[in-house]
Protein backbone atom coordinates (compact mmCIF):
# COMPACT_ATOMS: atom_id res chain seq x y z
CA UNK A 1 0.00 0.00 0.00
CA UNK A 2 2.99 2.55 0.59
CA UNK A 3 4.28 1.87 -2.60
CA UNK A 4 1.10 2.65 -4.40
CA UNK A 5 0.45 6.28 -2.33
CA UNK A 6 3.96 6.93 -3.00
CA UNK A 7 3.26 6.03 -6.61
CA UNK A 8 0.15 8.06 -6.39
CA UNK A 9 1.62 11.14 -4.74
CA UNK A 10 4.71 11.28 -7.88
CA UNK A 11 1.40 10.97 -10.24
CA UNK A 12 0.23 13.70 -8.69
CA UNK A 13 3.20 15.91 -8.42
CA UNK A 14 4.40 15.47 -12.05
CA UNK A 15 0.72 15.45 -13.15
CA UNK A 16 1.85 18.65 -16.15
CA UNK A 17 4.23 16.24 -17.35
CA UNK A 18 2.42 13.66 -17.81
CA UNK A 19 -0.33 15.29 -19.22
CA UNK A 20 1.60 16.99 -22.11
CA UNK A 21 3.96 13.74 -22.62
CA UNK A 22 0.70 11.86 -23.67
CA UNK A 23 -1.26 15.10 -25.65
CA UNK A 24 2.02 15.31 -27.24
CA UNK A 25 2.19 11.57 -28.22
CA UNK A 26 -2.21 11.55 -29.15
CA UNK A 27 -0.81 13.57 -31.31
CA UNK A 28 1.63 11.66 -32.93
CA UNK A 29 0.12 8.30 -32.71
CA UNK A 30 -3.50 8.76 -32.90
CA UNK A 31 -4.54 5.61 -33.67
CA UNK A 32 -3.08 4.67 -30.05
CA UNK A 33 -5.54 6.00 -28.05
CA UNK A 34 -8.53 7.03 -30.36
CA UNK A 35 -10.16 3.74 -29.06
CA UNK A 36 -10.42 5.35 -25.58
CA UNK A 37 -13.21 7.97 -26.83
CA UNK A 38 -15.74 5.00 -26.69
CA UNK A 39 -14.40 5.17 -22.51
CA UNK A 40 -14.41 9.06 -21.77
CA UNK A 41 -17.55 8.92 -19.65
CA UNK A 42 -16.61 6.18 -17.88
CA UNK A 43 -13.04 7.89 -17.11
CA UNK A 44 -14.77 10.69 -16.31
CA UNK A 45 -17.54 9.13 -13.99
CA UNK A 46 -14.09 7.11 -12.19
CA UNK A 47 -12.52 10.61 -11.21
CA UNK A 48 -16.00 11.76 -10.11
CA UNK A 49 -16.22 9.07 -7.71
CA UNK A 50 -13.08 9.36 -6.26
CA UNK A 51 -13.98 13.05 -5.94
CA UNK A 52 -17.19 11.99 -3.80
CA UNK A 53 -15.18 9.68 -1.59
CA UNK A 54 -13.24 12.53 -0.38
CA UNK A 55 -16.14 14.92 0.40
CA UNK A 56 -17.60 15.14 4.23
CA UNK A 57 -20.16 16.93 5.19
CA UNK A 58 -17.51 19.45 6.73
CA UNK A 59 -16.70 20.78 3.17
CA UNK A 60 -20.64 21.63 3.06
CA UNK A 61 -20.21 23.58 7.01
CA UNK A 62 -17.83 26.13 5.56
CA UNK A 63 -21.10 27.71 3.32
CA UNK A 64 -22.53 28.64 6.74
CA UNK A 65 -19.61 28.96 8.01
CA UNK A 66 -18.45 31.43 4.79
CA UNK A 67 -21.54 32.81 3.36
CA UNK A 68 -20.18 35.27 1.59
CA UNK A 69 -16.80 34.14 0.44
CA UNK A 70 -18.39 30.89 -0.83
CA UNK A 71 -21.11 32.87 -2.76
CA UNK A 72 -18.57 35.63 -4.28
CA UNK A 73 -16.47 32.09 -5.43
CA UNK A 74 -19.39 30.17 -7.04
CA UNK A 75 -20.80 33.09 -8.71
CA UNK A 76 -17.46 34.66 -9.55
CA UNK A 77 -17.31 30.51 -11.48
CA UNK A 78 -19.98 30.65 -13.40
CA UNK A 79 -20.13 34.16 -14.32
CA UNK A 80 -16.49 35.63 -15.18
CA UNK A 81 -15.58 31.94 -16.93
CA UNK A 82 -18.38 31.97 -19.47
CA UNK A 83 -18.56 35.47 -20.44
CA UNK A 84 -14.62 35.13 -21.24
CA UNK A 85 -15.47 32.38 -23.27
CA UNK A 86 -18.41 34.14 -25.50
CA UNK A 87 -16.11 37.04 -25.26
CA UNK A 88 -12.96 35.21 -26.44
CA UNK A 89 -15.60 33.61 -29.35
CA UNK A 90 -16.32 36.77 -30.47
CA UNK A 91 -13.43 38.69 -31.13
CA UNK A 92 -11.30 35.61 -32.09
CA UNK A 93 -13.94 34.85 -34.80
CA UNK A 94 -13.62 31.29 -33.83
CA UNK A 95 -14.66 28.73 -35.79
CA UNK A 96 -18.48 27.34 -34.82
CA UNK A 97 -16.87 23.88 -33.08
CA UNK A 98 -14.29 25.68 -31.38
CA UNK A 99 -15.94 28.62 -30.01
CA UNK A 100 -18.57 26.06 -28.69
CA UNK A 101 -15.60 23.85 -26.94
CA UNK A 102 -14.20 27.24 -25.53
CA UNK A 103 -18.02 27.88 -24.15
CA UNK A 104 -18.25 24.56 -23.25
CA UNK A 105 -15.24 24.74 -20.74
CA UNK A 106 -16.35 27.69 -19.26
CA UNK A 107 -19.64 27.34 -18.46
CA UNK A 108 -18.42 24.11 -16.34
CA UNK A 109 -17.66 23.93 -12.54
CA UNK A 110 -14.29 23.80 -10.84
CA UNK A 111 -12.01 21.43 -10.82
CA UNK A 112 -10.75 19.19 -7.17
CA UNK A 113 -7.16 20.17 -8.97
CA UNK A 114 -7.77 23.65 -7.76
CA UNK A 115 -8.23 22.60 -4.32
CA UNK A 116 -4.59 21.42 -3.97
CA UNK A 117 -3.41 24.66 -5.77
CA UNK A 118 -4.79 26.44 -3.40
CA UNK A 119 -3.18 24.17 -0.32
CA UNK A 120 0.08 24.61 -2.39
CA UNK A 121 -0.34 28.96 -2.67
CA UNK A 122 -1.22 29.23 1.39
CA UNK A 123 -4.95 29.95 -0.01
CA UNK A 124 -7.69 28.82 2.01
CA UNK A 125 -8.34 25.49 0.96
CA UNK A 126 -11.30 24.95 2.95
CA UNK A 127 -13.17 27.54 0.81
CA UNK A 128 -11.55 26.12 -2.44
CA UNK A 129 -13.10 22.69 -1.32
CA UNK A 130 -16.39 24.17 -0.26
CA UNK A 131 -16.68 26.26 -3.82
CA UNK A 132 -16.05 23.25 -5.52
CA UNK A 133 -18.49 21.25 -4.04
CA UNK A 134 -21.35 23.76 -4.70
CA UNK A 135 -20.29 24.64 -8.13
CA UNK A 136 -20.50 20.39 -8.96
CA UNK A 137 -23.87 20.25 -7.04
CA UNK A 138 -25.30 23.55 -9.16
CA UNK A 139 -23.35 22.29 -12.67
CA UNK A 140 -26.18 19.60 -13.73
CA UNK A 141 -28.30 22.76 -13.94
CA UNK A 142 -26.63 26.26 -14.40
CA UNK A 143 -23.68 24.60 -16.99
CA UNK A 144 -26.70 23.25 -19.81
CA UNK A 145 -28.24 26.69 -19.48
CA UNK A 146 -25.07 28.85 -19.57
CA UNK A 147 -24.07 26.82 -22.83
CA UNK A 148 -27.21 26.92 -24.60
CA UNK A 149 -27.17 30.99 -23.56
CA UNK A 150 -23.65 31.67 -25.07
CA UNK A 151 -23.59 29.14 -27.43
CA UNK A 152 -26.12 28.34 -29.39
CA UNK A 153 -25.76 31.11 -31.97
CA UNK A 154 -22.56 28.78 -33.33
CA UNK A 155 -24.13 25.24 -33.20
CA UNK A 156 -27.71 23.98 -31.48
CA UNK A 157 -27.46 23.23 -28.33
CA UNK A 158 -29.80 20.63 -26.14
CA UNK A 159 -30.24 21.89 -22.48
CA UNK A 160 -31.80 18.85 -21.54
CA UNK A 161 -29.31 16.33 -23.42
CA UNK A 162 -26.42 18.38 -21.25
CA UNK A 163 -28.58 18.39 -18.30
CA UNK A 164 -28.71 14.67 -18.43
CA UNK A 165 -25.16 13.70 -19.20
CA UNK A 166 -23.66 15.88 -16.11
CA UNK A 167 -26.67 14.18 -13.83
CA UNK A 168 -24.96 10.78 -15.07
CA UNK A 169 -21.49 11.80 -15.42
CA UNK A 170 -21.05 14.15 -12.16
CA UNK A 171 -23.93 13.56 -9.80
CA UNK A 172 -24.42 9.26 -9.75
CA UNK A 173 -20.88 8.98 -9.33
CA UNK A 174 -20.03 11.36 -6.68
CA UNK A 175 -23.08 10.91 -5.01
CA UNK A 176 -22.34 6.89 -4.99
CA UNK A 177 -18.64 7.26 -3.69
CA UNK A 178 -20.22 9.80 -0.52
CA UNK A 179 -22.25 6.62 0.23
CA UNK A 180 -19.51 4.40 -0.08
CA UNK A 181 -17.43 6.70 1.86
CA UNK A 182 -20.33 6.98 4.83
CA UNK A 183 -20.32 3.15 4.92
CA UNK A 184 -17.16 2.03 4.42
CA UNK A 185 -15.31 5.08 6.17
CA UNK A 186 -11.69 3.02 7.58
CA UNK A 187 -11.36 1.62 4.39
CA UNK A 188 -11.83 4.60 2.49
CA UNK A 189 -9.57 6.41 4.14
CA UNK A 190 -6.43 4.51 3.54
CA UNK A 191 -7.97 3.94 -0.44
CA UNK A 192 -8.41 7.45 -1.30
CA UNK A 193 -4.54 7.61 -0.93
CA UNK A 194 -4.78 5.91 -4.30
CA UNK A 195 -7.19 8.39 -6.14
CA UNK A 196 -4.51 11.31 -7.46
CA UNK A 197 -2.96 8.46 -9.39
CA UNK A 198 -6.32 7.04 -10.67
CA UNK A 199 -7.50 10.88 -11.62
CA UNK A 200 -3.85 11.36 -13.58
CA UNK A 201 -4.35 8.08 -15.46
CA UNK A 202 -7.96 8.94 -15.96
CA UNK A 203 -7.36 12.51 -17.37
CA UNK A 204 -4.29 11.58 -19.62
CA UNK A 205 -6.32 8.65 -21.18
CA UNK A 206 -9.06 11.54 -21.77
CA UNK A 207 -6.49 14.13 -23.07
CA UNK A 208 -4.63 11.70 -25.31
CA UNK A 209 -8.32 10.36 -26.81
CA UNK A 210 -9.44 13.81 -27.86
CA UNK A 211 -5.83 14.74 -29.05
CA UNK A 212 -5.75 11.71 -30.99
CA UNK A 213 -9.05 11.94 -32.31
CA UNK A 214 -9.15 15.56 -33.60
CA UNK A 215 -5.22 15.03 -34.58
CA UNK A 216 -5.96 17.12 -38.41
CA UNK A 217 -8.02 20.03 -37.35
CA UNK A 218 -5.78 20.62 -34.43
CA UNK A 219 -2.48 20.80 -36.70
CA UNK A 220 -4.60 23.56 -38.46
CA UNK A 221 -6.03 25.48 -35.57
CA UNK A 222 -4.18 24.30 -32.23
CA UNK A 223 -2.24 27.09 -31.86
CA UNK A 224 -5.11 29.18 -31.90
CA UNK A 225 -6.85 27.45 -29.76
CA UNK A 226 -3.93 27.12 -27.46
CA UNK A 227 -3.64 31.16 -27.87
CA UNK A 228 -7.30 31.43 -26.49
CA UNK A 229 -7.02 29.41 -23.77
CA UNK A 230 -3.72 30.72 -22.01
CA UNK A 231 -5.89 33.53 -22.25
CA UNK A 232 -9.16 32.07 -21.09
CA UNK A 233 -7.28 30.60 -17.74
CA UNK A 234 -5.00 34.00 -17.38
CA UNK A 235 -7.89 36.31 -17.33
CA UNK A 236 -9.81 33.94 -15.40
CA UNK A 237 -7.52 33.93 -12.50
CA UNK A 238 -6.61 37.34 -12.44
CA UNK A 239 -9.86 38.97 -12.64
CA UNK A 240 -11.03 36.05 -10.11
CA UNK A 241 -8.38 37.35 -7.36
CA UNK A 242 -8.89 41.31 -8.39
CA UNK A 243 -12.66 40.84 -8.01
CA UNK A 244 -12.29 39.02 -4.39
CA UNK A 245 -9.67 41.90 -3.47
CA UNK A 246 -12.51 44.60 -4.78
CA UNK A 247 -14.95 42.58 -2.35
CA UNK A 248 -12.68 43.10 0.28
CA UNK A 249 -12.07 39.36 1.27
CA UNK A 250 -8.79 38.12 2.99
CA UNK A 251 -5.43 37.29 0.79
CA UNK A 252 -6.11 33.26 1.71
CA UNK A 253 -9.49 34.05 0.36
CA UNK A 254 -8.64 35.93 -2.48
CA UNK A 255 -6.06 32.98 -3.70
CA UNK A 256 -8.24 30.30 -3.56
CA UNK A 257 -11.27 32.56 -5.29
CA UNK A 258 -8.55 33.10 -7.94
CA UNK A 259 -7.72 30.05 -8.79
CA UNK A 260 -11.03 28.35 -8.13
CA UNK A 261 -12.06 30.37 -11.18
CA UNK A 262 -9.38 29.77 -13.08
CA UNK A 263 -9.03 26.50 -13.10
CA UNK A 264 -12.24 24.00 -14.71
CA UNK A 265 -13.14 20.74 -14.45
CA UNK A 266 -11.44 20.54 -18.23
CA UNK A 267 -12.41 16.73 -18.22
CA UNK A 268 -16.03 17.51 -17.73
CA UNK A 269 -15.97 19.51 -20.34
CA UNK A 270 -14.14 17.24 -22.92
CA UNK A 271 -16.52 14.66 -21.97
CA UNK A 272 -19.56 16.88 -22.60
CA UNK A 273 -18.31 17.88 -25.87
CA UNK A 274 -17.16 14.33 -27.35
CA UNK A 275 -20.63 13.45 -25.84
CA UNK A 276 -22.99 16.28 -27.73
CA UNK A 277 -20.18 18.17 -30.62
CA UNK A 278 -17.45 17.59 -32.95
CA UNK A 279 -14.84 16.15 -31.72
CA UNK A 280 -12.76 19.60 -32.38
CA UNK A 281 -15.19 21.08 -29.53
CA UNK A 282 -13.22 18.90 -26.98
CA UNK A 283 -10.10 19.75 -27.97
CA UNK A 284 -10.34 23.30 -25.80
CA UNK A 285 -11.30 21.59 -22.80
CA UNK A 286 -8.20 18.41 -23.46
CA UNK A 287 -5.57 21.73 -24.07
CA UNK A 288 -7.22 23.71 -20.86
CA UNK A 289 -6.17 20.26 -18.52
CA UNK A 290 -2.62 21.08 -20.20
CA UNK A 291 -2.40 24.38 -19.15
CA UNK A 292 -3.77 25.22 -15.99
CA UNK A 293 -1.51 22.29 -15.07
CA UNK A 294 1.11 24.22 -15.90
CA UNK A 295 -0.52 27.87 -14.88
CA UNK A 296 -1.59 26.00 -11.53
CA UNK A 297 1.96 25.02 -9.90
CA UNK A 298 3.64 28.16 -11.38
CA UNK A 299 0.98 30.38 -9.30
CA UNK A 300 1.08 28.26 -6.45
CA UNK A 301 4.87 28.37 -6.25
CA UNK A 302 4.81 32.30 -6.51
CA UNK A 303 2.34 32.74 -3.79
CA UNK A 304 3.77 29.89 -1.68
CA UNK A 305 7.02 32.11 -1.01
CA UNK A 306 4.29 35.34 -0.32
CA UNK A 307 2.95 34.52 2.69
CA UNK A 308 -0.19 36.27 4.03
CA UNK A 309 0.31 39.03 6.64
CA UNK A 310 -0.14 37.78 10.14
CA UNK A 311 -3.59 38.86 10.41
CA UNK A 312 -4.21 37.04 7.39
CA UNK A 313 -2.68 34.23 8.70
CA UNK A 314 -4.43 33.93 12.48
CA UNK A 315 -8.19 34.34 10.01
CA UNK A 316 -6.86 31.36 8.26
CA UNK A 317 -6.12 29.69 10.76
CA UNK A 318 -9.40 29.93 12.55
CA UNK A 319 -11.03 28.94 9.95
CA UNK A 320 -8.76 25.69 9.22
CA UNK A 321 -9.47 24.91 12.79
Amino acid sequence: MKALENASRFAGNTFAIWVLLFAVLGFIYPEGFTWITSYITILLGIIMFGMGMTLSTKDFKEVVKQPKSVAIGVAAQFIIMPLLAYALAVIFQLPAEVAVGVILVGCCPGGTASNVMTYLSKGNTALSVAITAVSTVLAPLLTPALVLLFASQWLPVSASDLFLSIFQMVVVPITLGFIVKLLFKEKVSESVKALPLVSVISIVAIVAAVVGASKERIAETGLLIFSIVILHNLLGLIIGYYLAKLLRLNEPDQRAISIEVGMQNSGLGAALAAAHFNPIAAVPSAIFSVWHNISGPILATIWSKKKPTTKEQNVLSKRSA
